[in-house]
């Protein structure tokens, strides 16, 4: 995590000499003017690589030591965390996604589709919410 902290800092500072750069470079033009949307751009590039740096740093901080990544003699082993309980049968995550896709698709077409997508939402998570309460996967 330190080097991923390292590389966040390393492109604050890229993004904001560019930034003092670009805008310099647009004065010196014939026109003189300041560009905005590209100053822009550049400085709030600048601010999301050092709050992402900032975060990563305090998280490393507070982690108490070294990650197993941060080490040269760890195995891939160290760094493999136990990501929880997924059903590989399931068939509720299909149909949510299908379901999101018309929330989405009444978004960009008509809000009545997302009026039919919406109950179908809140069926799929609560389906896939309460699976194993019911059925052959009761636990």
């Amino acid at each position: 995590m330190r080097a991923n902290t390292n590389l966040f800092w390393l492109l604050t500072g890229f993004f904001g000499l560019s930034a003092v750069a670009y805008t310099v470079w647009n004065l010196l033009d014939d026109r003189a003017t300041i560009e905005w949307v590209g100053t822009v751009a550049l400085l709030l590039s600048t601010a999301l690589g050092a709050f992402l740096a900032f975060y990563l740093g305090r998280v490393h901080k507070n982690q108490g030591g070294e990650l197993p990544e941060d080490t040269l003699t760890a195995n891939i082993d160290d760094g493999d965390p136990e990501l929880g309980h997924f059903s590989p049968w399931s068939w509720w995550p299909i149909f949510l996604a299908g379901a999101l896709a018309l929330v989405f698709l009444g978004v960009a077409v008509g809000p009545w589709v997302a009026f039919i997508g919406l109950p179908l939402v809140l069926i799929a998570i609560v389906g896939w919410c309460y699976e194993y309460y019911r059925g052959f996967f009761v636990r």
